[in-house]
């Protein structure tokens, strides 16, 4: 059987080409009696002899059945699939997403992709369980409030900023819940089988969480640089950031001056700078604002650099610069001479020297203090000069090289930390910065956005002082608040941090024990976890979790630690966490801390903190919820203690909620599973959606597709309802690892294909007359082509089980699509209407299409259900008529493996293309006017001899397959080895090549010798007028 399926593919794509036009009868009606389709006399006589197909089941679906099939498939399908306890347990964990604004379209994609995979698993007799949720707390919120409010966070109280912002979230998550429901998603939406992160036994298993670290010492409090947003007004994690890459930066060129009395400059810096002329180091930077908090110079000690006079003067000033830049410099500094070199000096003679302070020829002071040039291998010869500004308030490499080298003050002996900021919460200039600049300069400077018009007086100052080498204004990738747009700023305050640099080990062993599709992906995840070792969670809004921590007004010290929270965190539960912001202080101090103090005491020795979670904190504890699912026996059959069988969300999410969940489940595991204790065992990512011409949806681009007008239609003519099935058919369809296109010409398409599918669907439920088949599906019964039916149906249930299982949808689409296509409606469908209609109701022929339809239905129900559930539900519903149980509390069963038939799919590869040859000469000749119907013509095999025997099996299959070929290609009459004897009106001829020889089938396309029977229309008849012998039969009896 080589090679068979070659020619069954070969086939196919033939029928693509040369689809049989016309049937010897015509459709059915959605009527529950139907016409034969005839004109008067005779044709009508015999209409109700014949088995027309009949069904309620209609064309097109009908909106207002939405409501009740939803309910059947979504919410109560979903309570009645969890009552069985002793069904394997399948979770997955819905990521929350933000409870702000209507759904978009990425929100149809996540939530249709997360239904598909729980359906399938009900089909298989599992347990689902899938609670969705919402992201309810941060700044977008507080934001939202704040405009409807008309007021600013500093015009209200914490208490009625959280008011508002838990009224608003209420009714957005009211909103968006109706909006999910009408993509056909399978969950119990009710309050209490839905989760928010707002809720207070959701808030109290966080502040758990966070207690359990703390009491690990992972959890601190440190002054030190960090992303800040000026638009937002609080710190934000790398995760919370964009890039914008068309931010344009002022950059300069400044020449520090080196101390000639540095006391440890080297012997070569030492000659160099011993006469008349200054020796400058040269930095490049692309913060000049910065520039007020310069606490010390990088080099590089590896690096060599070079010394060039700016002019032949021998006066003249030195500058210093690493030898890589200097092609790149010699272009940017164009009036500099450097052709005039004076020495050669690697980055350790550099190194130990100090210089003036930027500003200290302007600056008023009676002493300032040398700044030391420092070693750093985080200089490179990649941009720049080679010599880095320092400012370790500002940026993270300046912070860890200064506290590497013991530059900075331990938090408990300087609140500062020995740090340099003269930038504010607001991103503008503070007073502090007269002690760098003078109280002149200050004048310009404080009270100016940094980022703005303070950048601008920074480098107008510069200027001043004569050390401005060169200024620039460049375009370049900057970080902005993901929720603003905004630019931000990074600035050193005081923060809470957890350390994940302790579980940096553990959650990347636990990474390499869960799957991902696409396969791999999680690389993604274990690149942002090594590259991370320090989370910063403190957030300074209103509306969150707060971070229950106590400060000493006397000492400045924050207090959290296991006590304080035990105490906190119990009344907390009590009375809620907004009370943390309502109740007094002195409540909250714990016993151990009150130091006999009374309670007015209390309240002026202690302050409450200010300060909440980050937001990736409250989605990242959800893992919580399900700890309770597993019980005793399942751990040691799953080896899991808690977690999810899979997590679905947009690959942005490596780095937020994947990450967000792993690090706070490894962070309060028992340390003997830490390495195997992610809180999932499969990660799922999808890509992002975009226009058909690549492009971000976006308001301005006009290309943004609400999902809700697909499913019910807009205001514009071009925005008609499509329905939820079609929007569930384009996300199952698309390759969803990638981005992905939408509009409404692809929409059309998954209109095509779905129309496709109910109408193949309708056919057969017209066939069964709206019942289940009571024919016995067997199959030494069967036909050739009912044998091949089964045969493909078996491959593609085959193929759409291994597709569902990883994840592959677009492939259960497209087979069941091309199944249908290609081989059931043209094959199957069309060639069947003649017995199914015309034969006697329980001829064994038409006893076997009966029961071969009643099995395509119902593996074909199976296989679309996940994707398409209201059409699997209308079809279930029409064929068992009454009370009955979903299609999905019926147990997806396979086919048997009895049903692959390379045989069958030998034989009918070659016949196929037999049709195909035929079917090409019928369409000519009705292009020509010859004929109308393809059962006017009858078709003449002309067989060689003398031909090898692989091409003898298949003149031995044609000969036995005669009535076969007559069936497929819808003609009255195949003779096999006959030669047409007189001249007809027109003939048309093909050939068809036998396997290993030259030799080919003629064929012969030529009229109908016989008469057409008014009954089945097929020309069988000796006399005109006359019944065919089979029709005769049926009528009489």
């Amino acid at each position: 059987m080589k090679g068979a399926f070659d020619h069954a593919l070969i086939a196919r794509q033939s029928l693509q080409r040369h689809p049989p036009k016309r049937t010897p009868f015509r459709s059915f009606s959605t009527t529950s009696t139907c016409s034969s389709g005839g004109k008067s006399g005779d044709a009508n006589k015999y209409a109700d002899s014949l088995l027309l197909p009949q069904t309620k089941f209609l064309h097109r679906p009908e909106p207002a059945n939405h409501e009740r099939l939803r309910e059947r498939t979504c919410d109560a399908l979903y309570r009645e699939q969890w009552k069985d306890a002793n069904k394997p347990l399948f979770v997955l964990h819905d990521g929350p997403p933000y409870a702000n604004g209507d759904l978009h379209i990425g929100h149809a994609l996540n939530k249709i992709l997360k239904d598909i995979i729980n359906r399938y698993h009900v089909l298989l007799g599992h347990r689902v369980h899938y609670v969705p949720g919402w992201d309810c707390h941060g700044l977008p919120i507080e934001n939202k409030v704040l405009k409807k409010l008309h007021k600013t966070a500093e015009d209200l109280s914490p208490q009625t900023i959280r008011a508002e912002a838990e009224r608003f979230a209420k009714e957005e998550v009211a909103t968006q819940r109706d909006q999910f429901r009408q993509f056909g998603i399978m969950a119990d939406w009710s309050a209490q089988s839905t989760y928010r992160t707002m809720d207070h036994d959701y808030e109290m298993r966080q502040l758990d969480i966070f207690k359990t670290m703390v009491e690990k010492g992972l959890v601190y409090r440190q002054l030190r640089p960090v992303y800040y947003s000026p638009s937002s007004r609080t710190a934000l994690a790398e995760g919370e950031l964009t890039y914008n890459e068309k931010h344009t930066s002022h950059t300069v060129y400044v020449a520090f001056e080196l101390d000639p009395n540095s006391p440890h400059m080297s012997t070569a810096l030492r000659v160099l700078a011993n006469g008349q002329r200054k020796v400058r180091l040269l930095v490049w930077t692309t913060t000049p604002w910065t520039l007020t908090a310069n606490m010390g110079i990088a080099v590089n000690p590896e690096m060599m650099y070079k010394a060039v006079a700016t002019s032949d003067d021998p006066t003249a000033p030195v500058d210093i610069f690493a030898i890589d830049r200097e092609a790149a410099l010699s272009e940017t500094l164009d009036s500099m001479s450097f052709d005039t070199s004076v020495a050669l000096l690697k980055g350790s003679d550099l190194a130990g020297a100090t210089y003036r302070p930027l500003f200290s020829t302007i600056h008023d002071a009676d002493t300032v203090k040398s700044l030391p040039v420092i070693p750093s291998s985080h200089v490179t010869p990649d941009t720049g000069t080679g010599a880095v500004h320092c400012a370790p308030a500002h940026g993270d490499e300046d912070y860890n090289v200064y506290r590497s080298l013991g530059l900075l003050s331990s938090s408990s002996d300087s609140p500062s930390g020995g740090l340099l900021c003269h930038v504010d919460v607001t991103g503008r200039f503070t007073e502090e910065i007269v002690d760098v600049v003078g109280q002149h300069a200050a004048k310009d400077l404080v009270g100016q956005l940094v980022l703005k018009g303070g950048g601008k007086a920074m480098v107008a100052l510069l200027e001043k002082t004569g050390a401005l080498r060169k200024i620039e204004r460049i375009r370049h990738s900057y970080p902005y608040d993901w929720r603003t747009d905004e630019p931000i700023i990074v600035i050193a305050t005081s923060q809470w941090f957890a350390n994940t640099d302790r579980i940096k080990d553990d959650a990347l062993a636990a990474i390499q024990n869960i799957t991902s599709h696409p396969a791999g992906s999680h690389g993604r995840l274990a690149i942002d976890v090594r590259n991370r070792s320090e989370w910063c969670i403190s957030r300074q809004r209103a509306w969150g979790v707060p971070i229950p921590s106590l400060h000493h007004i006397p000492s400045g010290r924050a207090i959290l630690d296991g006590d304080s929270l035990s105490h906190i965190l119990s009344i907390l539960q009590e009375k809620r966490t907004s009370y943390w912001w309502e109740g007094p202080v002195a409540e909250f101090v714990p016993p151990a801390l009150r130091d006999g103090m009374d309670d007015k005491q209390l309240e002026e020795t202690w302050l409450k903190g200010t300060d909440t979670m980050d937001v990736w904190f409250d989605s990242g504890s959800s893992w919580s919820m399900l700890e309770g699912l597993y019980a005793d026996g399942a751990v040691s059959v799953t080896g899991r203690r808690f977690g999810a069988d899979v997590c679905l969300e947009g690959r942005d999410q490596h780095r937020g909620w994947f990450q967000s969940q792993l690090l706070t489940a490894i962070a309060t595991a028992p340390d003997e599973e830490r390495t195997r204790q992610a809180p999932y065992t499969t990660l799922v990512t999808h890509g992002m959606t975009v226009d058909e011409k690549g492009r971000k949806m976006s308001k301005s681009l006009g290309n943004v597709i609400n999902p809700m007008t697909i499913i019910n239609g807009g205001a514009k003519k071009s925005e008609i309802a499509y329905g939820p099935e079609v929007l569930r058919l384009w996300t199952a369809n698309v390759k969803f690892t990638e981005d992905m296109a939408i509009s409404h010409s692809v929409l059309q398409h998954c209109q095509y294909m779905y129309l496709k599918l109910r109408n193949a669907a309708r056919y057969m439920l017209g066939a069964l007359q709206d019942q289940p088949s009571t024919y016995k599906l067997d199959r030494d019964g069967l036909g050739l082509v009912e044998r091949y039916v089964m045969h493909e149906l078996h491959r593609l249930e085959e193929t759409a089980l291994k597709s569902y299982a990883s994840h592959d949808f677009a492939r259960v689409v497209s087979s069941t699509v091309q199944y249908i296509v290609t081989m059931l409606s043209p094959v199957y469908i069309d060639t069947s209407k003649d017995c199914l209609y015309a034969d006697a109701k329980d001829s064994p022929e038409r006893r076997a299409m009966i029961a071969v339809m009643a099995q395509v239905l119902d593996t074909m129900t199976s296989i679309v259900a996940p994707i398409l559930p209201y059409l699997a539900e209308e079809i279930h519903e029409t064929l068992h008529q009454g009370d009955c149980p979903s299609v999905f509390l019926k147990r997806w069963t396979p086919l048997s493996e009895q049903w692959m038939d390379p045989e069958a799919e030998w034989k009918m590869g070659h016949l196929l293309r037999i049709r195909a040859q035929v079917l090409s000469a019928l369409e000519d000749a009705r292009k020509d006017k010859h004929l109308r119907r393809s059962p006017e013509a009858d078709v003449y095999l002309s067989l060689p001899s003398d031909v090898p025997p692989s091409a003898q099996h298949v003149i031995d299959l044609i000969r036995n397959e005669a009535k076969t070929i007559e069936k497929l290609c819808i003609v009255s009459n195949v003779s096999v080895g006959a030669q047409p004897q007189g001249s007809p009106a027109w003939k048309y001829a093909r050939s068809f090549a036998l396997p290993d020889c030259e030799s080919t089938v003629d064929i012969i396309i030529r009229p109908a010798t016989l008469h057409k029977c008014p009954r089945c229309w097929l020309h069988s008849c000796e006399e005109d007028g006359a019944l065919c012998r089979r029709c005769s039969d049926v009528v009489s009896h």
